[in-house]
């Protein structure tokens, strides 16, 4: 009874505040009539009280998403599988999952006769344009009487989480030197090539003999490519992050580090539908040996740090002979020196830096010193602002890749004169 009058609604409210009135009137005017509608009145809720405030509801609920992993933009579908294992029974039920706002509106369903063993599976579908984890749940049911005079709200407890991880572009593919590791030379993997004679090919390199060159595959591509004549054992790859606060500019979605973290998405799952074992690296030097599915959910729950400059202590034996991408924000002096040690140890170190004072919506202001130059420190770069497209920007990295193959191919033919 009690948890019955807790839920009188603004229309049961109404009738007891009628009810009392009628009877305080009828008293005072002595009118018999009177009294007995304002005690049927006040009668009509207390008894809506009584019989909801009886029921004793066992409602049960498992949650399920499909896929439990959603790229931003994409739907996702939750089932909810509902069973009464009570004994009341019920006309009509009113059912509310609690999901996060930017999952979208809380999905509601109106469940008609609910019985004893009654059970019924509802679907729903959420989507969000936000990376993160969300929990969904639980779930709230509200029980009304039919005159809509009492509303119980009942919690059936337990959630599932969704992860949704960064939207990806893809990417053209582009002839890449460098990240193969294993007996004999380190071996690079040519992303342009889509043949069996392809994959026996490589970028032509200084000091390569010119009898090895593969003209074919050369007009073709549109670089130099000459025979491989050792199998590579394993392709790496190392996808370095920029997540410091301090190299990046705007807010929310339009961010830079938001186009950063779609740029580093798209990276790790084209390197790795190329055979490649990718690993991302954060600034502050943390990173692991990771599945692209394990490295994605990492990228949904990824940061900005306050982390001064970017830690190098990954380079060394599992870096050397490697490719490295880099997606850099606003670089500084200070980041020279890791640059430099990143390069020195890649086999191949390409560059996406971003142009952050596009992203403030201002003309950028004069420095006293002026930004570094990244490809003055070896490494081959592309520059981006907020309204650049990613697969362009690889694009260009990959005709970068090719003059530098080209340039150097010429310079060893005129030495050899």
């Amino acid at each position: 009874m009690r948890d019955g009058l807790a839920g009188l609604t603004l229309r049961g409210r109404a009738f007891l505040a009628a009810g009392l009135t009628a009877i305080g009137c009828a008293v005072l005017l002595g009118q018999t009539t009177l009294t007995r509608i304002g005690v049927l009145v006040v009668t009509l809720p207390l008894i809506a009280a009584f019989v909801i405030g009886r029921r004793r509801y066992a409602l049960t609920v498992a949650r399920a998403v499909h896929p439990r992993l959603v790229s931003a933009g994409q739907p996702a579908r939750i089932d909810l599988d509902l069973a009464n294992a009570g004994r009341s029974t019920a006309g009509a039920i009113l059912v509310e999952d609690q999901v996060p706002y930017a999952l979208g509106t809380r999905p509601r369903f109106v469940l008609q006769g609910v019985a004893r063993q009654w059970q019924r599976r509802v679907s729903y579908q959420v989507r969000s344009d936000v990376r993160g984890r969300f929990e969904i749940g639980p779930l709230t049911i509200r029980i009304a009487d039919p005159f809509g005079l009492i509303e119980l709200r009942r919690m059936v407890p337990g959630t599932v989480p969704l992860v949704v991880t960064p939207r990806t572009v893809a990417l053209p593919p582009i002839p890449v030197m460098g990240g193969w590791s294993g007996s004999g030379e380190h071996r690079p993997q040519a992303f342009a090539a889509g043949s069996a004679e392809d994959v026996s090919v490589r970028e032509y390199r200084r000091g390569d003999e010119l009898r090895r060159v593969h003209w074919r595959s050369s007009a073709r591509m549109g670089d130099l490519m000459v025979r491989r004549e050792e199998q590579p054992w394993e392709a790496r790859a190392t996808v370095l992050l920029d997540n410091r606060l301090r190299s990046h500019r705007g807010q929310g979605l339009g961010s830079s580090f938001e186009f950063a973290v779609v740029a580093a998405a798209s990276l790790v799952l084209h390197l790795d539908q190329h055979g490649y074992a990718v690993r991302l690296v954060l600034a502050d030097g943390t990173g692991a040996d990771e599945t692209s599915t394990a490295v994605l959910e990492r990228l949904a729950l990824v940061s900005t740090t306050q982390h001064p400059v970017i830690d190098v202590g990954w380079t060394g034996d599992q870096t050397r002979g490697g490719l490295v991408v880099a997606v850099l924000g606003g670089v500084e002096q200070t980041d020279t020196v890791a640059l430099r040690q990143v390069r020195h140890d890649a086999g191949t170190a390409l560059a996406m830096v971003l142009d952050v004072e596009q992203w403030t919506g201002r003309v950028a202001q004069a420095r006293t010193t002026p930004p570094p130059s990244v490809s003055d420190l070896g490494w081959r770069t592309v520059t981006l602002g907020p309204r650049d497209r990613l697969d362009a920007a690889w694009r260009d990295l990959g005709r970068a890749s090719g003059r530098a193959a080209a340039a150097a191919g010429l310079a060893s033919a005129r030495g050899n004169r």
